[in-house]
């Protein structure tokens, strides 16, 4: 049989022994008849809350938090969609800033990030958020994180408002909602803080769990010092169509968003597979190695113990070199050593996802297929693939002659549950 799976801004077609494979799917999501006419209704009548108009009538300041460029949220669409509306008003803002959640992340190198900031009107700025800028950052109160300090062109703005994309995440639960504001316009010190070792480990700290969930309920207590006024989250399709908006009051809309998600980005599974291959969900999920973790996660959670996990994922911008995520996984020269130097106190920018990678990596043997170098691959102490389908019948006939598979296209886009 011929699978087809998301790979950079292509698809692979790889061929796999039918009678040996099962193919993990989510149920497709009703499409929307008009995605415009859904945003308008969404936020004309939000949930638990004014309308977005309502809201910005003779507001003179208003900060629209939106999703980086590793996230594939339609900001094309809702900023434009948000700015226009809100010049309905008989008395419209004066002045709009587009601030980019980018927590820890670093811009792509040598390119705009955006490519409709172009088109934006006179009155509209568009801010990137750096975590380390100091003189840009306001203390907003204090959580079991410390001080928390948040961008000062959202903390200051008459109408705060937050966008997102949800989909299941393996340390918040979901995605979305007040993530944008930690980590997304946080200072890097409650960063750390919120991704401390203690808090990775959690048995709670993982896919869908929102409830004891120690890294969802600090994100809600530094949210709360400064809430958003109006939330527009949405969720995607696998071709990354809008199937649902989510918006009004930031907690409530949320909720709505993270069940809706739950129904559609679940499969169903109480088995585990020998082998399982997964991808990162394409671009540009699967932009580098670091994001490419999550795809090695959702796999893990129906891999048998010292089973083997294969991803599909393109890596084109390699392993980000900011950070310490890359020098984490290089300057040892053992799994072991690495697992210890992830759960190190107190905890460095990018140790984080290190620890997330070693635990799999502690459990699973794992294979890339990517465009990094092959010894750079070994060098993370993970498999380089050349062959997709060699590799996976090789791997089948190591564990035996009855041995069956799993396939997750989607990767962290459908996760087992």
């Amino acid at each position: 049989m011929q699978v087809k799976l998301p790979y950079g801004h292509q698809e692979l077609n790889v061929q796999l022994p039918r009678e040996r494979v099962e193919v993990l799917l989510p149920r497709t999501p009703p499409r929307l008849a008009s995605e415009e006419t859904a945003f308008r209704q969404a936020v004309r009548c939000p949930m638990e809350s004014k309308s977005l108009m309502s809201l910005a009538e003779g507001v003179h300041s208003v900060c629209i938090v939106i999703s980086d460029w590793t996230r594939p949220t339609p900001n094309h669409l809702l900023v434009p969609w948000l700015i226009n509306e809100m010049s309905l008003c008989s008395r419209p803002p004066h002045h709009i800033t587009i601030l980019v959640a980018a927590g820890t992340h670093e811009p792509p190198a040598g390119a705009v990030p955006f490519s409709w900031w172009h088109a934006l009107p006179p009155h509209v700025d568009v801010l990137i958020h750096d975590a380390r800028e100091e003189s840009r950052l306001v203390n907003v109160g204090r959580t079991n994180l410390g001080d928390i300090r948040l961008h000062e062109a959202y903390v200051q703005a008459q109408l705060r408002v937050v966008t997102g994309f949800i989909e299941p995440h393996f340390f918040a639960g979901f995605s979305g909602g007040a993530k944008a504001v930690l980590p997304g316009i946080a200072a890097l010190d409650n960063i750390l803080r919120l991704h401390g070792p203690e808090f990775i480990a959690h048995r709670c700290n993982t896919w869908f769990a929102r409830d004891k969930n120690p890294t969802h309920e600090a994100i809600v207590a530094a949210a709360r010092l400064c809430p958003p006024h109006f939330l527009v989250n949405v969720t995607l399709d696998r071709a990354h169509h809008i199937t649902g908006f989510f918006s009004g009051d930031w907690a409530e809309a949320h909720r709505a968003g993270c069940e809706f998600c739950a129904r559609y980005s679940s499969v169903d599974r109480t088995r585990k597979y020998p082998v399982v291959l997964t991808t990162n969900g394409g671009y540009p999920l699967d932009q580098n190695l670091y994001q490419t973790v999550k795809g090695m996660s959702a796999a893990s959670r129906i891999a048998e113990p010292g089973g083997d996990i294969v991803i599909a994922s393109a890596c084109e911008a390699g392993i980000p070199s900011a950070g310490n995520f890359k020098h984490l996984l290089l300057s040892h020269d053992s799994l072991e050593a690495l697992v210890l130097a992830s759960r190190c106190q107190p905890a460095v920018l990018d140790q984080w996802e290190a620890q997330a990678m070693a635990a799999v990596l502690s459990n699973h043997r794992v294979h890339l297929y990517s465009q990094l170098a092959p010894e750079t691959v070994r060098d993370c102490f993970v498999h380089p693939v050349t062959d997709l389908s060699c590799t996976i019948i090789r791997l089948l006939d190591e564990h035996g002659p009855d041995a069956h598979m799993a396939v997750m296209p989607l990767g962290p886009l459908a996760v087992p549950h």
